[in-house]
């Protein structure tokens, strides 16, 4: 028989060694504002542990990585002090692999927010002043409740201009929670509750309930007066996330990724040139009449490679326009693709109308792997003949030397063309 005190001793002992296992867990894990280092032993046990957490899949050997580091070391000190923190921890990636494949990681750096353990994308500017603003929204409340004018411009003071900001004057927060929370990671949502007839005067609403969109960065605000059914109202969140009128960079290339809508995509010369943006001007007032469209525009001069893409070069006359599905297939309105100075108005209106009635060659964008190999097989080409053509002076010249071995020279000549051809083709094939 264990005498009680044994077990007491023992029962004490434990309880000792769960406690300082707690505790050193918790050390390990400590909102301090430093970044955490993570690994396939403690990545599980850390999502699990914050309700927030930033994460930066990386690779050593990553420039991009390397730049990106001190910023976060920046931002994490920032973090760590809101009321609802969000820790930033990194994972070597290259090294753990499992890890890596796991959460899907194909490209250094790769940013993800865990929220309550669960990953979304993160896309938002890198420094560090920049993505404090940007990882405040992801601990802010889903709909916030507004029930001053002061308290409406603090609102979009603080949400500042990365994303679409949604304001719904006189509704209830429970019309809209279960979209904000669909829509989180892309906007800002709230419900103004009082407001001063000012208020309505100057966000150009005359009727409440009024849900205003507001894309601070593009200087564009609409306006939703209803229906309020789930079905119309989130219609027009997801038309309303993008501008007007979004210009294509590698950046807003990424807010396409989960926008189904086709896209009228216009390729101008200089997207900063007078005419382009007059062009623009043109281009918003179709994508308000046609929201189950994206339109965007991109200048040659910006993006070539993009532009090329679509069959463009310094030979095409520009603008152009195309239908583009955002992956590799795109329409080309037969007669109406070209823009011309006069009227672009209504030479839209006439590409739009085309587009819709079927008049369209369908086409595949050229892929860089295609151009690649497109610009390889000129290289070899032209490698080729240059070969030939040395080789042929070589043979004029020895035939003009030594007439008497004509025949053997030819032949010899001719052989070693033939066999210099076949190396040259297997080492372009090895290449």
């Amino acid at each position: 028989m264990v005498p009680l005190r044994s077990i007491s001793i023992f029962t004490f002992g434990f309880l000792l060694l769960f406690l300082c296992s707690s505790l050193a867990e918790q050390q390990q894990f400590a909102v301090d504002g430093k970044v955490l280092e993570l690994d396939e032993s403690n990545f599980e046990a850390a999502i699990s542990t914050f309700d927030y957490m930033f994460v930066d899949f990386y690779a050593p050997w990553c420039g991009h990585c390397k730049r990106l580091s001190p910023e976060l070391d920046k931002a994490s000190v920032n973090l760590a002090v809101l009321k609802q923190p969000v820790v930033i921890a990194k994972v070597d990636a290259d090294k753990y692999s499992r890890l890596a494949s796991k959460y899907e990681i194909d490209g250094f750096p790769t940013l993800k927010i865990f929220m309550h353990g669960v990953p979304t994308d993160y896309y938002g500017p890198r420094k560090a002043d920049l993505l404090v603003r940007f990882l405040k929204k992801f601990v802010a409340p889903d709909v916030s409740v507004l029930n001053s004018d002061s308290a409406i411009s603090e609102f979009i003071e603080e949400a500042g201009k990365n994303f679409p900001i949604f304001i719904g004057f006189g509704l209830n927060e429970s019309v809209i929670s279960h979209l904000a929370v669909k829509y989180k990671k892309s906007a800002w949502f709230s419900v103004a509750k009082d407001f001063s007839d000012k208020t309505m005067e100057f966000y150009d609403f005359d009727k409440v309930p009024a849900l205003v969109a507001l894309h601070l960065t593009y200087n564009e605000q609409s306006i939703f007066y209803g229906p309020f059914e789930e079905k119309f109202l989130e219609d027009y969140i997801k038309q309303s996330l993008l501008p007007l009128v979004l210009p294509i960079n590698q950046d807003t290339l990424k807010a396409l990724k989960d926008d189904k809508r086709k896209i009228v995509l216009t390729i101008v010369e200089d997207e900063d040139d007078e005419r382009s943006k007059g062009l623009v001007k043109l281009l918003k007032a179709a994508a308000s009449a046609n929201r189950d469209l994206v339109f965007a525009f991109v200048g040659f001069e910006q993006w070539q490679d993009f532009a090329e893409s679509f069959e463009v070069s310094k030979k095409i006359k520009l603008p152009k326009m195309i239908v583009w599905d955002g992956d590799v297939e795109y329409f080309s309105v037969i007669g109406s693709d070209s823009v011309e100075d006069e009227d672009q108005g209504s030479q839209i209106t006439r590409f739009l109308k085309g587009y819709r009635e079927g008049s369209v060659i369908q086409k595949h964008i050229i892929s860089d792997d295609y151009k690649a190999f497109r610009n390889s097989m000129f290289l070899i080409g032209a490698l080729i003949l240059v070969l030939v053509v040395i080789l042929v002076s070589m043979m004029m010249q020895s035939v003009k030397e030594e007439p008497s071995r004509e025949q053997v020279d030819h032949s010899t000549s001719l052989s070693e063309a033939r066999e210099a051809l076949r190396s040259g083709d297997k080492q372009d094939k090895i290449d």
